[in-house]
C-alpha cells in the first residue's frame, strides 16, 4: 500500500471529471474501487470533498489516499501460481522423457472457439527442469477423465508419436454403461464417418458408414463386462484398437448399453438415478515403449464423480487389480 500523497494536475491533463483523472493515472484500479474512495471522502481536491463527475483543471490539488499497489504483470504464456499447482497436481508420472497426468472430467485437452480454458494452456506449468513446456501427444475428449501423455522435448515427442500412430500404445478405459452387454466379453467393429455440419469438437458426432463412403475409417473395440449392478448397469474395460473420434462411446451405443452420462451418444435404456450427471468413462490405464527403452506402465485413480457411481452400483475397483489383464486373458 502507498502512503497518503497530494498531486496536481497538470496542464497535460487538461479539465477532465476527477474519475477519469484517476483511471488515467492509476489504471490499475477498477471504477469501482475509485467511485468507493470518492464516495467515502478519502479523496478530496483543494481540500474539499467531490462528486465522480466533477470536474479538475490543471493547478488543482488531488489529495490521493494509500492506494493497493499493481498487480505485477505475468509474461506472456505464463502461468499464476493457482494454475501452476492445479497442473502439476494432475501429474501422475514423470521423467525426462515423458509426464502422464490424469486429466479431469470437463476439462479440454485443447482450445476450441468457445473454449478459453484447457491442458494445452495450461503446459508452461510442467516444464519442471526443461527448457520448454511439454507437448500433447494424444487427447481424450473433454468429458472423458484418465491417462493423458505429454512428450517432454522433440525426440520423445517423435518417438511417442509412431508409438500411437502404429498402435504400439495399449489403452485400457473403464466404463458404466446402461443394461447388461451380452456377450460379457467380445469385439465390436465398424465403418464410423463424422457427421456433416459440426465445425468444432464440441459439436461433432460420429455416424455410421460404409467402407465406401468419403471419410469412413474403421474402428475395432474389444470389451469386458467387470461387473453388472443388476440389469441397470455394468462395470465394463473397454480397449479401443483403433483410435478413432468418440469410438468408445459410439461403439457401445450402438450396441444398444450406451455409457452412463453421454449427452451425445444416447440410448434407450433407462439411467439409474444417479448416473444421469457426468459422463463415466476412464481413460484408466495406458501402457507404452518408452523413448529411452523399456515399457511404461500407469493407472489412473478413479475420479470423484466415478467413485460416487461405483459405490452406488456397488462396484468395487479392487475386484480389477490389472486393468489389462481380462484383454491378456483373451489374447
Amino acid at each position: 500500500m502507498r502512503a497518503v500523497e497530494t498531486v496536481e494536475v497538470t496542464d497535460d491533463d487538461g479539465v477532465t471529471r476527477i474519475d477519469r483523472w484517476f483511471r488515467r493515472r492509476y489504471p490499475h484500479l477498477s471504477q469501482g474501487q475509485i467511485e468507493k474512495m470518492i464516495r467515502t471522502g478519502q479523496v478530496r481536491v483543494d481540500g474539499a470533498r467531490v462528486k465522480a463527475s466533477d470536474r479538475v483543471s490543471p493547478g488543482q490539488s488531488v489529495r490521493i489516499p494509500p492506494l493497493p499497489d499493481a498487480a505485477p504483470k505475468r509474461a506472456p504464456g505464463s502461468l499464476s501460481k493457482k494454475d501452476e499447482d492445479f497442473i502439476r497436481s494432475l501429474v501422475l508420472h514423470r521423467d525426462a522423457d515423458v509426464i502422464v497426468l490424469n486429466k479431469p472430467a470437463g476439462l479440454a485437452t485443447q482450445g476450441g472457439a468457445k473454449t478459453t480454458r484447457h491442458i494445452d494452456g495450461l503446459l508452461e506449468g510442467l516444464k519442471f527442469d526443461a527448457e520448454k513446456k511439454p507437448k500433447l501427444v494424444h487427447r481424450l475428449d473433454r468429458d472423458t477423465s484418465g491417462c493423458l501423455v505429454l512428450a517432454r522435448h522433440p525426440r520423445a515427442a517423435a518417438f511417442l508419436a509412431e508409438a500411437f500412430r502404429d498402435r504400439d500404445t495399449d489403452k485400457i478405459y473403464w466404463a458404466i454403461v446402461l443394461g447388461s452387454p451380452r456377450p460379457k466379453v467380445g469385439e465390436l467393429r465398424s465403418w464410423i464417418r463424422k457427421a456433416p455440419g459440426a465445425r468444432d469438437a464440441d459439436r461433432e458426432m460420429m455416424q455410421p458408414a460404409v467402407q465406401t463412403d468419403e471419410g469412413a475409417v474403421h474402428a475395432v473395440t474389444q470389451y469386458a463386462v467387470l461387473s453388472e449392478g443388476g440389469q441397470r448397469a455394468s462395470w465394463m474395460a473397454l480397449r479401443p484398437v483403433t483410435g478413432r473420434t468418440h469410438q468408445l462411446r459410439f461403439h457401445m451405443a450402438e450396441m444398444g448399453h450406451a455409457i452412463a452420462g453421454d449427452p451425445k451418444y444416447r440410448g434407450e435404456r433407462p439411467t439409474p438415478g444417479g448416473l444421469d450427471g457426468m459422463l463415466q468413462l476412464h481413460a484408466r490405464a495406458i501402457r507404452l515403449p518408452h523413448p529411452s527403452g523399456g515399457v511404461l506402465k500407469t493407472i489412473a485413480p478413479l475420479p470423484p464423480h466415478m467413485k460416487a457411481a461405483f459405490e452406488l452400483m456397488g462396484f468395487d475397483e479392487r475386484d480389477a487389480k490389472d486393468p489389462f489383464e481380462p484383454f491378456e486373458r483373451r489374447a
